[in-house]
């Protein structure tokens, strides 16, 4: 419902009409030299099913889920064989060399799991270990190195996942995307765009003998891409389990690429042989007749989106119309007091003592919404004190690139899988194995241990631990039932991309398509980004005027979504990137 709200509502105006009149000055964004950038819109309408869904970020994808669903199997089975086809098709955004979080529904035992599955620091690392001749290494040069890799989690997390949530057998799963490794796949229009715009991934020449021709032009569109590597890999998994990856040959052949790098990392065989990944407690918070629930630290996600959606509570935001000046203003002043709290506080709880719920205590929640001015934005915010002392913690301001990718699966028992998964950077630290890229997720580290005050940041490299990120796979519960799966890649503008849609189905009664399909809006402290060619960029100048740095960017989420209603499920697949909803 639209209301009235008089005072702010007459001042905005007149702000949006003065702004228009005076053209104030508004920043285009950079163009990033390495992340994942929009290739294209494509117009989806809202997908519906009776007993099963899967929404995944590639079509090819998807139809592996929804094979292993018309088989029987479960979520968890559906979401495996996705996600080894996307290590295939979808490259640039996630695979066998990266990690992930996984929030699973188990609906015989009632119960929500969490899996972390993301990378870890090497144990020969330490608070010097990005620095090259006592200097700190560019960002950009961290990236693209052997220093950026983590040891993988990907295929740990799947077979965690799978022993307890899994109903077909273990090699049936890898079967899908063996076959499509073996056959070639069409190499679409996304991959082309972003292998055209990599230089640094032509310099890795394995990498370049795979995604190029002779004379360095990427593999056209259409072109039947066929990796015969990757599938000897996924037959060794399939046969021996994980470990197969983890100690073996492959794992000396990752060492080995890493170490040899003209920029070295420090990864090893134990990171690899030791690596776990680990269960965690779901983190759960009410909002308004729901429970919004997802994964805890190390990811940020979650909890900056509860912490959004909570303060929105405090404002009248749902009595605006979703692309008005009003709602984009709140939700990016809500944005900035949340990541404000992100930067200082999230890090990896097993080298971080923090009680992340105090960050979604009401009182807390109240007094930083108050902070709120309707009518004017805010600097940049600064991080709370929850725990009601000044933070011994330093801020960390470092990247996080938008290189990532989310499915969504509901089974025909109520099952539901919601994963996020990314090798970080686009093609990751472009270090290809076996025809596998390798993450760069240790850039998601503070490169510097300490922030600009000397105070020492939470998120900072140490042995064995795993980087902060803002995936946030969530699941969202009615009635202690699920209602719906939501997640996107993006870095830190997941955050906003998840708080939008929840907003949109939760809070405007928005179906999951539109809600996606939403022009993308919010800010991380780092200014206010709204998505540039949408209905909102005409409200760059008036957003100016009251005190907001409007940056305009491409803003390519890749959401992928599915609400189980009483009519059935319906899905939705973000119009910006190839995604697809299937169901039956």
């Amino acid at each position: 419902m639209i209301g009235t709200r008089q005072v702010a509502r007459y001042f905005i105006s007149a702000l949006v009409v003065g702004s228009l009149l005076s053209g104030a000055s508004v920043s285009l964004a950079r163009t990033p030299a390495n992340p994942e950038e929009a290739t294209g819109w494509t117009e989806k309408t809202l997908s519906r099913a009776e007993d099963y869904m899967i929404s995944a970020a590639n079509p090819h994808a998807s139809k592996a889920g929804l094979a292993m669903l018309d088989a029987g199997g479960s979520a968890v089975d559906a979401a495996i064989a996705a996600q080894l086809v996307l290590s295939l098709v979808e490259p640039q955004s996630s695979g066998l060399g990266g990690g992930g979080f996984m929030v699973v529904f188990d609906a015989a035992n009632q119960r929500l799991r969490t899996y972390d599955a993301r990378e870890t620091a090497p144990v020969d690392s330490n608070k010097s270990y990005f620095r090259v001749d006592g200097e700190v290494l560019p960002f950009w040069e961290a990236v693209n190195s052997g220093l950026s890799v983590g040891a993988p989690g990907l295929l740990r997390g799947l077979e965690k996942m799978h022993a307890v949530g899994g109903r077909l057998p273990w090699a049936d799963l890898f079967q899908p995307a063996i076959q499509l490794a073996r056959d070639g796949f069409a190499v679409s229009p996304r991959l082309h765009g972003l292998l055209q715009r990599s230089k640094e991934l032509r310099q890795s020449k394995t990498a370049r003998s795979y995604f190029y021709d002779a004379q360095g032009k990427p593999r056209p569109v259409g072109y039947v891409l066929k990796n015969p590597a990757l599938a000897n890999v996924l037959e060794q998994v399939a046969r021996q389990g994980a470990d197969a990856f983890y100690e073996g040959v492959i794992a000396h052949d990752i060492v080995s690429a890493v170490q040899s790098h003209a920029t070295p990392g420090a990864l090893s065989l134990p990171d690899l042989v030791y690596y776990e990944a680990v269960p965690r407690e779901p983190l759960c918070v009410a909002y308004l007749e729901y429970e919004l629930c997802g994964m805890g630290p190390p990811s940020s996600g979650p909890v900056t989106v509860m912490q959004i959606l909570l303060m929105l509570t405090h404002t009248d935001i749902l009595d605006y119309a979703p692309n008005s000046l009003e709602a984009v203003h709140l939700f990016a002043e809500a944005g900035k007091l949340a990541c404000a709290d992100r930067d200082v506080y999230i890090a990896d709880p097993d080298f971080v003592s923090f009680p992340v719920n105090t960050l979604l205590a009401p009182r807390y929640i109240a007094r930083r919404a108050a902070l709120i001015n309707t009518a004017r934005a805010m600097p940049r915010a600064l991080a709370g004190s929850p725990l009601g002392e000044i933070s011994t913690f330093g801020q960390d301001r470092s990247p996080e690139l938008p290189s990532t990718t989310h499915l969504s699966v509901v089974d025909k028992e109520g099952n539901v899988v919601s994963m996020t998964t990314s090798v970080e950077s686009a093609f990751g630290s472009k270090i290809m194995v076996r025809g596998f890229l390798l993450n760069n997720q240790l850039t998601d580290f503070s490169l510097r241990g300490v922030d600009e005050a000397g105070m020492p940041v939470a998120n900072r490299v140490e042995p064995g631990k795993r980087p902060r990120s803002s995936m946030a796979p969530m699941i969202v519960l009615r009635d202690g039932k699920p209602y719906m799966a939501i997640g996107a890649p993006g870095g830190p503008f997941i955050i906003s991309f998840v708080a939008k849609t929840l907003l949109g189905v939760l809070g405007w009664g928005l179906d999951i398509q539109a809600a996606i399909a939403l022009p993308n809006r919010g800010s991380c402290n780092y200014g206010t980004e709204i998505e540039q060619g949408t209905q909102l960029e005409p409200l760059a100048a008036s957003l100016e005027r009251m005190g907001h740095k409007v940056r305009l960017e491409s803003l390519p989420s890749g959401l992928q979504g599915v609400v189980i209603t009483p009519n059935g499920l319906e899905g939705g697949a973000d119009p910006r990137r190839e995604g697809v909803a299937l169901g039956r």
